[in-house]
């Protein structure tokens, strides 16, 4: 993933630059209404989202996305929220629509850099709450828990919480009213008539909403290429008792932890078919704990564990597994793998994939499915039954939402650059008078005067490396993938006071053709070295970096002459 951003340092003409529009924006956002998202303009998860009102900010929403192979060593990323960081003394609150981790899982990594309360429905807040203690902040950080159809008042904002249907409990869109217009921020949503746990989408308060007057729209941009309906959960709970009834072996089924609604679906479906539900995977455990505090799955009978599942037949059980996406140590990743330590997949058995491909997880699904497959395991997915239904809406719900809205302006959020572009031209279709793209880092001027974009503020991403957060652009992530793809090399020199060499350069080379080197390659590169210490200057031997430079380069001009690479070398000079 590439980060692109207002740059933060450059030339003097660029700094300069970057001040005036971000006194721009914070100007706007005094004497008006402002729009600004973080993540989630541009790309499809790290959602962040920010209004500017009268001196005062609100965010909405604080995720994270995954990594992938061009990042090495980062599992998660999320916004870079310096910009918000730096303003946090007008900071109201963070404000979360639903339970996903593209919306709130960064808050326990980044709530340090605002400390402001944080405001969730039960269910959202419960995940969240395990988070912040994981985190060490279940004690500092102020959560409080919001019911549908609350309005709470936050500085300038009143912000009133509508339900919408989605693929977790308890999603909400957010009417959010200030002295300079109303704005309706979807979340994420679709319309489905029969959800199955939680509230349908609210259609009569939507209306009514829109009747009042909306000024801006901030709508999911998910499925706008999509014709037609999401579909519903309750279609899909049928398909899969008729599904599961059809085979007598084990039968696995990979699916989002986050969709309770399908997780009691697959319950039920096990109990139609004489079988038993288990639980395979961690987060489907702590989901369904937090489900089941909230008042959901409280009609099922009690789900098995991975260690229980050895003492039944193979015929009794249904496996709910995590790692639908073929995500890395998740249950069915390893179980394909043939390395889960209590689950075993054999010839005959079946696994439906109960879930999307996420754009960008391709391969390791595939991966997955190929491991199966290898092992005479039949494979399920959406395209061969209907096992799965989007969570978002479809270009027919959308154009219900705009009916019922009627927006002044609309602006697409939670879609990619295509999907992005492909709903400013939907919202023209749908009569909006006015509908703008606004990417991440951009700052629209919402109120007052006309709708335009005023200039941008610094952006980018963060990436967890173990305990710590670094930018995605971090030269530590550079180094890596040049190992990734030239190797490394380690070079130590020992000279002795009057900058001579002691004894040959030790040179030690990683992920090239040869290692180690032989014998003739190291001597060519010993003589380069000494070449180079020779040509230094008395003055320059006597500097560290001016011979680690020299014998770096002269290391490096050997292996590319003998590999045609160009290896991540470190140079260490001893002196004697």
């Amino acid at each position: 993933m590439k980060s692109v951003s207002v740059p933060a340092s450059g030339t003097p003409a660029d700094i300069l630059r970057q001040r005036e529009e971000i006194a721009a924006v914070l100007a706007a956002a005094k004497d008006g209404l402002v729009y600004l998202p973080l993540g989630g303009a541009g790309e499809i998860g790290m959602n962040m989202y920010l209004y500017g009102c009268n001196g005062k900010w609100l965010m909405i929403e604080c995720g994270i996305g995954f990594a992938d192979e061009s990042l090495p060593g980062l599992d998660i990323i999320m916004p870079n929220p310096a910009f918000i960081a730096d303003n946090a003394k007008d900071l109201i609150a963070i404000v979360l629509t639903h339970a996903h981790e593209d919306h709130l899982g960064s808050v326990a990594h980044l709530w340090r850099k605002f400390r402001k309360p944080i405001y969730a429905t039960p269910f959202a807040a419960g995940l969240l709450r395990e988070k912040l203690g994981e985190a060490g902040l279940r004690d500092e950080a102020e959560v409080t828990e919001v019911a549908t159809g609350d309005r709470i008042k936050l500085g300038p904002f009143d912000v009133e919480f509508v339900a919408v249907t989605h693929s977790i409990p308890e999603p909400q869109a957010l009417a959010i009213r200030t002295p300079h217009g109303t704005i309706l921020h979807t979340g994420d949503w679709k319309i489905d008539p029969q959800p199955l746990l939680g509230d349908v989408t609210a259609q009569d308060r939507l209306q009514a909403i829109g009747d009042e007057g909306v000024d801006l729209l901030v709508c999911d941009s998910t499925n706008v290429m999509v014709p037609g309906v999401a579909g519903s959960e309750a279609d899909v709970r049928d398909k899969l008792v008729e599904v599961i009834g059809r085979y007598k072996h084990r039968v696995a089924v990979a699916c989002f932890a986050s969709n309770v609604a399908r997780v009691e679906s697959l319950a039920k479906a096990a109990l139609a078919n004489g079988r038993r539900a288990a639980l395979i995977g961690r987060s489907l455990w702590r989901m369904t704990e937090v489900a089941y505090n909230c008042g959901y799955l409280r009609d099922l009978p009690p789900f098995l564990t991975e260690h229980d599942v050895g003492y039944l037949p193979r015929n009794e059980v249904l496996l709910i597994c995590t790692g639908s996406q073929g995500e890395q140590g998740a249950a069915m990743t390893r179980i394909a793998a043939n390395e889960h330590p209590h689950i075993v997949l054999d010839t005959g058995d079946v696994v439906l994939f109960s879930s999307r491909k996420i754009p960008g997880n391709e391969k390791p699904i595939y991966k997955t499915h190929n491991q199966l497959a290898k092992r005479g395991v039949e494979i399920v997915t959406d395209r061969d039954e209907f096992i799965h239904v989007s969570g978002h809406p479809a270009r027919d719900e959308l154009k219900k939402m705009y009916g019922w809205i009627r927006p002044k302006l609309a602006v697409p959020m939670h879609g990619e650059m295509r999907h992005l572009i492909e709903h400013v031209a939907f919202a023209g279709l749908m009569g909006v008078p006015n509908a703008k793209l606004v990417t991440d880092g951009q700052a629209l001027r919402v109120a007052p005067g006309p709708a335009e974009i005023i200039g941008g503020v610094p952006f980018g991403r963060l990436g967890l490396d173990g305990k710590r957060l670094i930018g995605v652009d971090d030269r530590i992530l550079s180094a890596r993938k040049r190992m990734n793809f030239n190797g490394a090399a380690l070079v130590t020199v020992v000279i002795d006071g009057k900058g001579r060499l002691k004894a040959d350069p030790q040179i030690t080379v990683q992920g090239l053709s040869e290692d180690p080197l032989d014998e003739t390659a190291r001597r060519a590169m010993i003589a380069g070295v000494e070449v180079a210490i020779e040509k230094l200057s008395k003055s320059d031997r006597d500097d560290d970096e001016m011979v680690e430079e020299a014998v770096r380069l002269a290391v490096l001009r050997g292996l590319r002459a003998e590999h045609g690479k160009r290896p991540l070398t470190q140079v260490h000079v001893v002196r004697v």
